[in-house]
């Protein structure tokens, strides 16, 4: 199959499953930034009971998990499969999660959740940014424009949280001379400040892959490569670090 013969396959099968009521394509296919190599990324909308067992009945090989075997939350399960010879990753949305996180974020309100290969973790309104910069494949949903009340209050949090991750590290790592931790710690506050920067612009953000870009931190890799175990030079590296992201401007990409 062609990309564009595989694309409609695979939202055909996945928009004929029992409550699923829309089929969008995310990521870099979405995006226009993929290679030939990009995973495909598919997200599944359902309301009421969806059976991950009626997407396990389609063949594919791979994994398919149940429901809240993700951790619950934002993400909620979803699947790892091969099609065609190609990589596939399915999330599952529930429309009724998705829709309260859309009336929150609306009003400015979200929470945060730790979630795997995310350095800073992800905001709950991560999947109202999904419907606004997703390609919807089958079905429909609503394309949100950035809230402005989130504008007001996320950039506040990603900053408290930058802020005390480098508190935290000056305290804990720096005088053992840990630059391994020190390491880690700046590339969180680094993502979280990324965050804000992008918070108050008013664009969304899905993932971290291009977050330090587009912010305009790249700069931290500079700080983060010339980590040494003396104490001092660790301590320079955190002051460095929080002058960049105090610099940062917000109003230009």
């Amino acid at each position: 199959m062609n990309d564009d013969t595989f694309l409609a396959h695979v939202a055909d099968d996945l928009a004929a499953l029992p409550a699923v009521h829309a089929v969008t394509l995310g990521g870099s296919r979405a995006e226009g930034t993929h290679g030939p190599g990009s995973d495909w990324d598919f997200a599944v909308y359902y309301r009421g009971d969806f059976h991950p067992a009626d997407l396990r009945a389609l063949g594919w090989a791979g994994e398919v998990s149940e429901i809240g075997a993700w951790g619950g939350g934002v993400f909620n399960g979803g699947a790892w499969l091969t099609i065609d010879g190609r990589q596939v990753d399915v999330h599952y949305r529930d429309l009724d999660a998705v829709e309260r996180h859309l009336a929150e974020a609306g009003e400015g309100r979200f929470h945060w959740e730790p979630l795997m290969f995310h350095l800073a973790g992800v905001p709950s309104y991560l999947p109202v940014a999904e419907l606004a910069v997703n390609r919807v494949l089958r079905g429909g949903l609503p394309r949100p424009d950035y809230p402005e009340a989130l504008r007001e209050t996320a950039p506040a949090m990603w900053r408290g949280r930058a802020e005390l991750t480098l508190r935290y590290t000056r305290g804990a790592f720096v005088p053992r001379g840990q630059a391994t931790e020190v390491a880690g710690a700046l590339a969180t506050a680094a993502m979280e400040t990324a965050h804000a920067v992008l918070a108050a612009r008013g664009e969304w953000v899905t993932n971290e892959k291009r977050l330090l870009r587009r912010a305009g931190l790249r700069q931290v890799d500079a700080v983060i490569a010339g980590l040494r175990t003396d104490t001092e030079a660790l301590a320079k590296a955190v002051d460095d670090a929080e002058s960049l992201f105090r610099s940062v401007d917000s109003t230009t990409g």
